[in-house]
């Protein structure tokens, strides 16, 4: 358990495979929970089952408030910026709850995987790319300590087409 000040961070159980399962065929998902994509019914069961979410390039964990209660998950995946392995960082997302939403969950939980990549993996960045639409996501990883790096075009699928994504940054010790 990765803890902090309003929410904590959890492995991902296989009880908690039906709500993902649900959230990622909603359509406001657009078939993505996180920095996982999804096609079909039963494919986050197929996913779960191969490896848990965890490995070296990819990551999802549960946020919990603190009576315990689910209020989203966090993900993660490694991305090269250049050729070797050296060029690795880390491309997080976060989904809460539309019941739990603009209670500082959101920044919390990104701030808390931030620091346990920072501490579990030999990493000197973690980024996030964020719908230029999508404002109160940029607030929230705003509020986690990141920084806003510029736009890249193009460089996300939302609603079937591609859209213009705010990049944000973090290093060590920021």
């Amino acid at each position: 358990m990765i803890r902090g000040e309003l929410v904590d961070l959890r492995p991902f159980w296989p009880a908690d495979v039906e709500r993902a399962e649900r959230l990622a065929n909603e359509p406001d998902h657009n078939g993505t929970f996180g920095t996982f994509a999804f096609e079909g019914v039963g494919s986050v069961r197929r996913r779960f089952e191969q490896d848990g979410f965890i490995s070296d390039d990819h990551g999802r964990l549960v946020v919990v408030d603190k009576s315990g209660e689910t209020v989203g998950d966090v993900s993660y995946v490694a991305v090269f910026h250049g050729p070797s392995s050296a060029n690795v960082v880390y491309n997080i997302g976060i989904v809460i709850d539309a019941a739990h939403r603009r209670r500082g969950y959101a920044s919390d939980g990104l701030a808390l995987l931030a620091r346990y990549l920072f501490e579990a993996h030999t990493v000197e960045r973690v980024e996030a790319s964020i719908d230029v639409e999508n404002i109160g996501a940029q607030r929230a990883i705003e509020r986690a300590g990141f920084t806003r790096e510029g736009v890249l075009r193009s460089l996300l699928r939302h609603d079937g087409k591609r859209v213009d994504a705010v990049i944000y940054s973090l290093l060590p010790g920021e």
